[in-house]
């Protein structure tokens, strides 16, 4: 139990209890009853206070959507009552019919309200809680995208101009990941809760965590591209099957794997290029370096300058699997 609604529980529970005696202060017919009175105070204020922990985890999006609910149900139960079928009738039987009526109603806008609380914001604006008037971009952000890791970089560079959204069944997935057994995907549950910290460190990034619960939805991927779809949001992720799932529900997506492809730098011939010589190369005199994006660099009669960095100038390029391979010449001096 939470310490700071402790004491608050106990304080509310003992307020009743004293109503209940205060009651019977005030009204003298009621003077000897007094020990019932606070008894029964004492009951309410646990009832009560049983009722708080049955609700625990109840959240204000689900209050309001209730509330949403049960004004609907009313004004539907009050416009079928007003009409005239309830015009002739006996009294009392129009009475239980009006009262029914407006229990049925009530009951099912509130379970319909609460079945898609996640589609609409009509009373509290459930994610952004800002006027509806300012727009804010929002981005969903799966899995796979936190245990990449380069979304921090993106963030850190300010090409992210939006709100990030981590929906709690993804930290819950990401929780699962990292206490599994196998220490390959335990290596990469950590790293996603390591990239989660690194972005709640970036000062000017808007980051929330996102209480949705998205009932009869057990896989993850249509987790995230209902919550997307619901939201108005852009999915960022690194999943080829996600994102494709998403562009056929209508979802806009972000997928870094295409951001690191167009960021790619263009290589020509005859471009000077700068580059850290790493290892010796296949071929005699061949030293062998490596771009950012992962394309390999061979310079020849550079040998010598293994472990330095150097000019050269390109001399072909050839596509390969893991993007390109570029043969140079060394150009000025080693630094």
């Amino acid at each position: 139990m939470n310490k700071t609604l402790l004491p608050i529980r106990a304080v509310f529970i003992v307020l009743c209890a004293a109503v209940g005696w205060l009651v019977c202060y005030t009204i003298q017919e009621w003077d000897p009853y007094r020990l019932r009175a606070t008894s029964i105070g004492l009951l309410i204020g646990v009832l009560v206070v049983l009722v708080d922990i049955l609700l625990k985890g109840f959240s204000l999006r689900g209050l309001s959507a209730i509330t949403f609910g049960l004004a609907v149900g009313a004004l539907v139960a009050f416009l079928i009552s007003s009409s005239p079928l309830f015009e002739n009738g006996e009294p009392q039987i129009v009475y239980l019919v009006r009262l029914a009526l407006f229990l049925i109603c009530s009951y099912l806008g509130t379970v319909i309200a609460l079945r898609g609380k996640d589609e609409f914001n009509l009373v509290i604006p459930y994610v952004r809680f800002v006027p509806h008037d300012v727009e804010v971009p929002l981005v969903v952000v799966d899995t796979s995208a936190l245990i990449d890791g380069r979304v921090t970089k993106v963030c850190q560079a300010g090409f992210i101009n939006a709100a990030l959204i981590i929906p709690r069944f993804v930290l819950e997935e990401l929780q699962h990941v990292a206490d599994s057994s196998d220490p390959l995907r335990q290596a990469r549950g950590r790293r996603g809760l390591e990239v989660l910290n690194e972005l709640r460190r970036i000062s000017n990034l808007d980051l929330r965590i996102h209480e949705s619960e998205v009932s009869k939805r057990q896989d993850v991927d249509a987790k995230l591209v209902f919550l997307a779809q619901s939201m108005r949001a852009r999915l960022l992720t690194t999943d080829y099957n996600l994102a494709k799932m998403a562009e056929f529900h209508g979802v806009p997506w972000l997928n870094l794997n295409q951001l690191a492809s167009a960021l790619r730098q263009e290589l020509n011939v005859g471009d000077s290029i700068e580059v850290n010589l790493i290892k010796l190369g296949k071929e005699e005199g061949q030293a062998v370096g490596f771009f950012d994006d992962g394309s390999m660099v061979v310079i020849n009669a550079a040998r010598a300058y293994v472990g330095r960095r150097v000019t050269a100038e390109i001399t072909s390029v050839l596509p390969s699997a893991g993007g390109k391979m570029v043969f140079a010449r060394l150009v000025g001096e080693a630094s």
